[in-house]
């Protein structure tokens, strides 16, 4: 499942930068003012625009409920170990009678006395 939300997620990503950079400017508009020629475009004379703008916030919404899903997915996580076939090690006590290892840079220079 979140194999899924993930490739959505990047699709949208995409998606959403090409929509972003097919939008004009504000100031495209005023060219069109002076005989541009709106009416012989691909959506009609007013159509890039709202059409645009209509695929901006589709795909503005679906980035942001992939995202939202994804971070309560991952927060949500149970404790599962990366590796599975590993056995945990387990820790044994050492016996009362040993005292426990001392490191060679220590500055300790006595020894038990038995």
């Amino acid at each position: 499942m979140s194999v899924l939300l993930i490739v959505l997620h990047i699709i949208v990503c995409v998606a959403l930068i090409m929509i972003v950079l097919l939008q004009t400017g504000k100031g495209a508009d005023m060219g069109a003012a002076f005989g541009g020629g709106g009416s012989q475009t691909l959506f009609g004379s007013t159509g890039a625009s709202t059409f645009l703008s209509k695929a901006t916030t589709g795909a503005a919404i679906i980035f942001m409920l992939t995202s939202l899903a994804l971070a309560y997915i991952s927060s949500h996580r149970s404790g599962e170990s990366i590796m599975p076939d590993t056995p945990v090690p387990i820790e044994q006590p050492a016996p009362a009678g040993q005292s426990a290892p001392v490191e060679q840079g220590s500055q300790q220079s006595e020894t038990p006395q038995q």
